[in-house]
Parts: structure tokens; sequence; C-alpha cells
């Protein structure tokens, strides 16, 4: 039997409710004037300088398009933004999901896709000159195959458009719709990315209508594909939602075995005072533990750390990844 109080049993309302923090894990040092505060201090970081978030804010507004770093409320957009760097969220910023830690707007009735958003996609990596553009999604459960061939249509736009560019695509599982899947991955990204989220047992209070193994399933389909077998695959989950440490280890080997080649792993943040609240700060020792687990299953790079976050400095994993084909 699960432990209830590994879940957040909360009801949800609309009223605000006060955002309860887990303890500081911090070693208090009483040599020290000032004493742990509500946040550990590697959750603290500096303001980032340079004129290049302005600009980068301005290319994505004037092409009229939506990224993950604002309507997820990515702690790390101002250090992206500031190195002209975004992760485009194309087909609207509506989701058919309403899962537990995600601040992206939710209905069941989104607006029709936007037949010029590849064009604005495209214009906009040029124009931040990009080399490693990475493209997510909302989940589109009210469409026959999920976005696909929209998002399809995006990766062919930017490639096009741009010369010597690799191109990763965060999706949703398209709800088990393996036709979907083979018109993303026909148009062949360099990286297939589809997140796992959290560990098996929480999985049902984390995710709306996703499950732990067709996510599996989804990857290993991915790693396995025809036409594009020198694409990597990604996945990543969040902690700190309640999970133990046994059971981050054993989706890591269930992601070993879906032949995944990146892992991503960062610290769950609260987006709002709806969501599933922080069960615990996992320390920088700990994240650098699962690290070296998951290179012992033979993972090509593994990203851990607190403001790790899937498409973080993308641009830097995939290079390192290479590497260690």
């Amino acid at each position: 039997m699960l432990n209830s109080d590994r879940f957040d049993n909360t009801p949800k309302v609309k009223k605000h409710r006060p955002n309860r923090l887990p303890s500081n894990p911090e070693i208090v040092d009483h040599e020290k004037a000032v004493g742990p505060g509500r946040f550990p201090s590697w959750l603290h970081r500096k303001l980032p300088q340079g004129s290049n978030l302005l600009k980068t804010g301005q290319i994505i507004e004037n092409n009229r398009l939506h990224t993950v770093c604002e309507e997820a409320k990515c702690p790390n957009l101002l250090e992206c933004w500031s190195k002209k760097t975004a992760t485009f969220l194309v087909m609207g910023k509506e989701c058919t999901r309403s899962c537990g830690f995600c601040d992206i707007d939710f209905t069941k009735t989104p607006k029709e896709l936007e037949p010029d958003e590849p064009e604005r996609v495209a214009d906009s990596v040029k124009k931040l000159g990009l080399k490693h553009v990475v493209i997510t999604m909302v989940a589109r459960d009210d469409l026959p195959d999920g976005g696909a061939r929209h998002l399809a249509n995006v990766i062919r736009e930017v490639r096009g458009r741009n010369e010597n560019i690799t191109l990763e695509v965060l999706t949703s599982d398209f709800a088990g719709n393996f036709d979907a899947l083979d018109i993303i991955l026909d148009a062949q990204p360099e990286i297939f990315n589809h997140n796992i989220e959290t560990v098996r047992e929480l999985t049902p209070r984390v995710r709306n209508k996703a499950t732990y193994d067709r996510t599996l399933q989804v990857l290993k389909y991915a790693k396995s594909h025809r036409k594009n077998s020198g694409m990597l695959v990604k996945s990543g989950l969040m902690v700190g939602l309640g999970e133990a440490a046994t059971q981050v280890q054993e989706t890591l080997r269930d992601l070993s075995n879906a032949k995944c080649d990146i892992i991503t792993m960062g610290q769950y943040l609260q987006p709002n005072s709806h969501k599933l609240l922080v069960k615990s700060f996992v320390t920088p020792e700990e994240f650098k533990a699962y690290e070296v687990y998951g290179y012992s299953l033979g993972f090509k790079h593994m990203y851990c750390g607190p403001f790790v976050r899937s498409s973080y400095n993308a641009d830097v994993v995939i290079q390192q990844t290479i590497k260690n084909v």
C-alpha cells in the first residue's frame, strides 16, 4: 500500500492556499549571523546581465510565438533568454491535459492550429542565431493525430530555413497513437524527447492521462525507429515530489531498458498555489549520486541538478552526448 504522506491530498480549490515548503535540509552554521532561509542556498542565483534578454523577448513577441519558458514559469528563463535562446511551445499555449505539476493553461477546446506558425518559428530561430533548437508542444488530444503533422511541418520549415542546425523535439505521448509518432520520427529530429516526469507510484497523481508504461513504450519505439537509427532519445524527471531514492533508481533502470541515451533530472518547484506541493528539497549531493548511478547503467549523458529542466542548456547537452557516443 502506498504511503499517503507522499502525495498532496489537499483538494484543488480556486481560492489561494499557503505555499507550504518542506524544511531546508542545510546544516545550521552557528558562527554565521544569518541562518538558512526558506529555500536552500543552492536554489538561489544571481540575476543575469546584458541586453540580449530584451532582444529575445522582442523576437518572440514580434513573431507571435509562445515559449515553454514563459507558460510553464521556468526558473531559468532570465538566464536562457540572456543567452538568446528559448524553447518554443507550438500549437498554442493551452493544453488539453491538466497535470498536477504544470502551470500551462488547460482547456478542453483549444484554438485552431495556425498554418503559418512553422514559418514564424523558423524566422525566430534564424534571428536568434540558434544552432540547436528545442521545440515542444502542448498536448492536443482534440486533434486526430495529436498535432503530429503540424509539429513535423515545424521541423521541416526550421531545417529548410536554417543551415547546419540540429533539432530537438519534446512531445506528448500522442495518447498511444504510434502512427502519429511515426510522423514526427519520419521528420528526423536529431533528438526525440518525451518526459517520464516522475516515478511509477506517483504517476497517477502527477500526470493527467499519460501513463508510466506508455511513456516507456513511446521511448523504446522511438529508439528503434527504422528511418532514424542515429537519433538520440531523451527523457526527464522531477524529484522532490515525495519519491524515494530506490524508486528513482528503478525509474532510471526502466529508462535504460527503453534504450534512452540522455536523462535530465531537476528539482520540482510548485508553480502556483493550486499545484502539487514540494515534498522535499533534493541536495546537490543527492543529484550527484543519481548521476553516478545513471552512468553505471550506460546512459550516454546524465544532466542532474536543482535547476535542470528538459531543455536547459540543450545545446551543451547534445555536444557532450555526441562526445560520449
